[in-house]
């Protein structure tokens, strides 16, 4: 994208859209704006419920869970797992990330909910003596554990 005559990188937001049969629809695209504050995100939820989307039962984002309560009040809010693991393995070694990322995995990928938690709890059992200030609530993940829809 040029401005002002000079190219400049800009990033796009995809809304994608996962219908109860587990297709994929691209919602709409929308650049970044000056501003990621909750009016800026309310404008472009409420832009997306003018089109039609009548509910959301899950948004899976990093961040925006006042702006979701605005305008769809009945929607579970996810934190994206992406930014959830890239921001837990920044503060842990080196070493021990890989490990770390796998066992992470063994409670986003559970099957269900209490595997999912006994999972969670033999994590922090297991890093609690190398990183006692970390953890990850069972209501950060909620929304991946219980039984859904399929999505491919």
């Amino acid at each position: 994208m040029k401005q002002v005559g000079i190219v400049v990188k800009k990033a796009v937001y995809i809304a994608l859209g996962v219908i109860m049969t587990g297709e994929k629809e691209i919602l709409v695209f929308y650049n970044i704006g000056d501003s990621e504050s909750v009016k800026y995100w309310t404008s472009i939820l409420n832009d997306i419920k003018n089109r039609r989307v009548k509910d959301i039962l899950i948004m899976c984002s990093d961040g925006l869970k006042e702006a979701i309560s605005k305008v769809y009040p009945s929607t579970e809010f996810q934190r994206c797992i992406v930014h959830m693991i890239r921001n837990t393995l920044q503060y842990v070694s080196y070493k021990d990330r890989k490990e770390l990322a796998k066992d992470l995995k063994q409670i986003y990928q559970a099957p269900t909910e209490e595997i999912g938690y006994n999972n969670l709890i033999e994590l922090q059992e297991k890093w609690k003596s190398r990183y006692p200030n970390w953890g990850v609530t069972i209501s950060e993940l909620h929304t991946y554990l219980p039984d859904r829809v399929v999505i491919n």
